[in-house]
């Protein structure tokens, strides 16, 4: 590899470092201050070679380092692409981004080439300090005109939170490889390990202590209207009722639901979507509690009931999707909130495609989910038959998992702007330890899930939209 001239970029990210003067007023006595501990250099390098991307549609992709979102690129391996080691990423119009932020960064190197024998263009590197909501550039162009890998350097003002992202214009293509961040301090990220949903061992020890309903905090969806966790309606008519103890709904203010006291899972979980939900404020809580607002005398799943069944105490409403403030990502973590899932199913395939929809939220649109489970029977790590119960018979373990998305373009009077093209993917798994990665292979229609359940999905819609967006298969791309 070919090391260029580096160059230094001073890029302004909209944050300021002020210092100030303190006046005193009256003569005082001083204590001796011991001063601190200089921060520790880090030295962290994304060489791309851990995960797999095959295709150039938007996803998401868990590396080293963390998440990352490729739009209009891939993982390229040929002998055409420029690399370091086996793999580098390969990109044409689209961005590579980080969903996670970096704390602490002064300096970050970017490896670049052109693909091939294509022809010479340019690229950007961007940085956001509001988790991905905004971006400005940092530096200026770079023209892209090698054929084997060089590198740049650019310097970061910000001490803060920051995230970057690579973005391209033009069909051209070029490799980007070996991403470096230097800086000094705790850089926020555990290099090799996933930033959320780490496997689960359902709590062996003590049951935590129960908690109720979360404040809704400012961050909370609203009530109702726009944004709202319910705008699509009540697929089951579920009621706040103890007579309705099967179909018991719940307001979570981050996230609402439908109850089965005597399957001690949710019917279903209903939430809304966008990058404001997932800014990285918090970081995970992993405080699973039970659920203390259920009516008298209603048995309550505790924190370790799922403990040695061989399946995880997996989320409805993910914890990746509510990240701005300890209130919200509390919140997912009641028990209410959990269905035992089989481990490969929770942490690779639905971990995929809950990752899927927040880089499409990254993309320019808002997100309505509902997400459920339904039949009997499961297969976790524990053994190869199926287990109809756990927790002494309390919790059913569901035969099925799936979830509807509704995908528009951010905007307002969403409900209105729903039309036979709008993008609604559904997806439904069986809930088995043997289950494939690719969440892709289990897509169905809204019709599907609806003959499978009984429930009225997208109720609120006009039926002629309905009839058709619910009979769509999605291709996946």
């Amino acid at each position: 590899m070919k090391f260029k001239n580096i160059l230094i970029y001073s890029g302004f990210i909209g944050v300021l470092s002020l210092s100030a003067c303190s006046k005193k007023t009256a003569v005082e006595e001083e204590t001796p201050v011991t001063p601190p501990k200089a921060a520790t250099a880090y030295a962290i390098t994304e060489t791309f070679e851990s995960g797999t991307k095959a295709s150039y549609a938007l996803d998401s992709v868990q590396l080293l380092t963390g998440k990352w979102a490729l739009s209009d690129a891939l993982l390229g391996n040929l002998a055409a692409d420029a690399k370091n080691g086996a793999k580098s990423v390969r990109l044409r119009t689209g961005y590579l981004s980080m969903n996670f932020d970096i704390t602490g960064t002064k300096m970050i190197y970017v490896s670049h080439a052109k693909y091939g024998t294509d022809a010479n263009s340019t690229w950007q590197l961007l940085a956001s300090t509001d988790g991905g909501k905004s971006y400005a550039q940092l530096g200026t162009d770079i023209n892209e005109t090698s054929t084997i890998l060089v590198t740049d350097s650019f310097k970061v003002s910000t001490t803060g939170k920051i995230r970057f992202q690579i973005k391209k214009a033009g069909t051209t293509r070029i490799n980007i490889d070996d991403i470096s961040f230097k800086g000094t301090g705790d850089p926020g990220i555990t290099v090799g390990a996933p930033n959320t949903d780490p496997t689960d061992n359902g709590n062996t020890g003590t049951a935590a202590p129960g908690r109720g309903t979360p404040e809704a905090g400012a961050d909370a969806p609203p009530a109702g209207g726009d944004n709202s966790n319910l705008l699509f309606g009540n697929p089951s008519g579920a009621q706040a009722t103890i007579v309705s103890a099967e179909n018991y709904f719940i307001d979570q203010k981050y996230y609402v639901e439908s109850y089965s006291v005597t399957r001690g899972i949710p019917n279903w979980v209903s939430w809304h979507l966008d990058p404001n939900n997932f800014n990285g404020a918090v970081t995970r809580k992993d405080d699973f509690a039970s659920f203390t607002g259920l009516p008298a005398n209603w048995y309550q799943v505790q924190s370790n009931s799922y403990s040695g069944s061989g399946f995880e105490r997996s989320h409805n409403c993910p914890s990746g999707d509510r990240t701005s403030s300890s209130n919200a990502n509390s919140a997912t973590f009641l028990m209410t909130n959990m269905i035992p899932q089989a481990p490969n199913n929770n942490q690779k395939t639905w971990e995929s495609f809950e990752s899927y929809l927040r880089a499409q939220a990254l993309n320019g649109y808002e997100v309505y989910v509902i997400m459920g489970s339904y039949g009997t029977g499961g297969i976790g790590s524990a053994s190869a038959s199926v287990i109809n119960t756990i927790n002494n018979g309390k919790v059913t373990v569901p035969s099925n998992v799936w979830k509807v998305a509704v995908l528009l373009k951010t905007g307002d009077n969403d409900l209105s702007r729903v039309t036979a093209s709008t993008r609604v993917i559904a997806i439904n798994t069986p809930n088995v330890n043997t289950i494939g990665a690719n969440w892709k292979n289990y897509i169905v229609t809204v019709k599907d899930i609806e003959s499978a359940t009984g429930y009225n999905l997208l109720s609120n819609l006009p039926q002629n939209i309905q009839d058709v967006v619910e009979k769509v298969k999605d291709p996946g791309n």
